[in-house]
């Protein structure tokens, strides 16, 4: 069931930071970041290209988050800066291949999922 791995949730005060990490399946994957808190539809939060080359994100979190990719682009990062409360959300990481400019905030174009990481942010 579980087809990712995410990393590096937790509790943290505002203003504070957390690195999440996802194992993308390969070097050729769109890798997205998304959250859902409770009560909330799933919104899209960053993405990145295969490449590491294109990066995209939520008006939300802009110059707050920084999505990356490591050198062999196998693992799929999000640093998470100045957090406020409500980012609290449980953020999944998603992959997949062949997803078109259109729909790469759109989580049913990825075909693989990872379980969830929580992310607490309160005083």
């Amino acid at each position: 069931q579980v087809q990712l791995l995410e990393s590096g949730g937790g509790s943290v005060q505002p203003g504070g930071s957390l690195r999440l990490s996802c194992a993308a399946p390969g070097r050729t994957y769109t890798v997205g970041w998304f959250r859902q808190a409770p009560g909330k539809e799933r919104e899209f939060v960053a993405g990145i290209r295969a490449s590491g080359g294109h990066t995209y994100y939520a008006d939300s979190v802009k110059g707050r988050f920084t999505i990356s990719r490591d050198n062999a682009m196998m693992t799929v990062f999000l640093q998470m800066n100045s957090l406020r409360p409500e980012d609290t959300a449980v953020y999944y990481c998603a992959a997949g291949s062949g997803i078109i400019l259109s729909n790469l905030r759109n989580g049913d174009a990825y075909a693989y999922w990872g379980q969830g990481t929580q992310v607490s942010v309160s005083s």
